[in-house]
């Protein structure tokens, strides 16, 4: 991955954007597309959508997602600690001993989530030491008392894992949030690559940092309406299925750094899909297929259905651990999934008629 675009992925995993608190990285993100794209506007939502050749005849939309899982707070103990509940789908157990940050507008406030030693829980009537449940755990932030605690902080405050950007072996990387900041960071991608190559793409390319998915698709669902697009792709994370405990026969045989995953069933319109697999193969691509035999939980799902229907595709990055802090991604297989949605863009027919056949 070049330099530039590495840096660029790095702003955009570490800042952060639970679900309705999305703007530290939606300026990120538009700052980034006013270097090449024709038009960057935001709609009341919070989506941020970049144009490139807007008046093409085929509109094109593609959808990957910038919130990202988090919490709230929502009490303040007499005692000076922070109750919270999930923003998104959270496994309670995977916050227990981990550093955060409360969000407002006075700074980011550093805590802990606190949680009782081992060794006290002999004394306990249950000595099974049953997983926390989230209205059990609470964030320590240093505070004398109730008074004290809200000097710093208030009830409905973001918050998220305070977890940095890691570099691992092979080109992996891990960081919380890749779900699904990496697909916003394609969709940016694959504009610049379009803005910066030739030829120029024929038709019109609304590139979107949706809101708002993690609580049911709301962003991309507002956009598309918006947008009217004649065909969306949605760029999201995959499952990977490379390692313990993780069943091939339910997930599909996907590993990372074999390219994206493009998927087949009823929510991907069979000619765009077709179109991406003649294209990853044209360019020599390497891609990976997964089955998706019902409605997917993506962006994918919403735009299929606005207005008169939408001819719609979903391009999925592989990744390990999703919803944890340590989420990984390959670098290999994000470049090659922005490389892959420019050349398809690129060669596309003003003309494209997306209706299926009846074969």
């Amino acid at each position: 991955m070049e330099a530039n675009s590495l840096d660029f992925l790095k702003q955009v995993v570490t800042a952060p954007s639970p679900s309705g608190f999305e703007g530290p990285v939606r300026k990120i993100i538009a700052e980034r597309m006013a270097g090449f794209c024709d038009e960057v506007r935001h709609d009341v939502m919070g989506n941020v959508i970049g144009v490139l050749n807007p008046d093409g005849d085929r509109r094109i939309m593609l959808a990957g997602h910038c919130d990202e899982i988090g919490m709230m707070v929502t009490n303040i103990s007499k005692e000076g600690y922070l109750y919270f509940a999930a923003v998104g789908g959270i496994e309670p157990m995977l916050l227990v001993g981990q550093p955060v940050l409360i969000y407002n507008e006075a700074g980011d406030v550093p805590g802990v989530v606190g949680r009782k030693p081992i060794h006290l829980f002999r004394y306990d009537k249950d000595p099974k030491k049953k997983p926390p449940k989230m209205h059990e755990l609470w964030i320590d932030i240093g505070a004398d008392d109730r008074e004290d605690a809200e000097k710093a902080v208030a009830v409905g405050d973001y918050i998220t894992v305070d977890a940095g950007f890691r570099p691992l072996r092979n080109d992996l990387v891990a960081a919380r949030g890749f779900d699904d900041r990496v697909g916003a960071f394609a969709v940016v991608e694959t504009l610049r690559r379009l803005a910066e190559g030739t030829p120029d793409p024929q038709v019109a390319v609304y590139g979107v940092a949706t809101t708002q998915e993690e609580l049911g698709l709301r962003g991309a669902r507002t956009s598309a309406y918006g947008i009217r697009p004649d065909a969306g792709i949605a760029i999201d994370l995959g499952f990977a299925s490379d390692y313990p405990t993780v069943n091939k026969n339910i997930v599909g045989d996907i590993s990372m750094g074999k390219g994206p995953i493009i998927a087949k069933g009823p929510n991907i319109n069979p000619v765009l899909g077709r179109m991406l697999v003649d294209t990853a193969k044209a360019e020599d691509i390497p891609y990976q297929m997964e089955g998706a035999p019902k409605a997917t939980g993506t962006d994918a799902n919403v735009m299929q259905m606005t207005r008169s229907g939408v001819a719609t595709a979903l391009i999925s990055v592989p990744n390990r651990y999703m919803h944890t802090p340590v989420e990984v991604v390959s670098l290999k297989d994000l470049d090659h999934t922005s490389e892959l949605l420019a050349a398809l863009l690129r060669t596309m027919d003003p003309e494209q008629d997306f209706t299926p056949s009846f074969g």
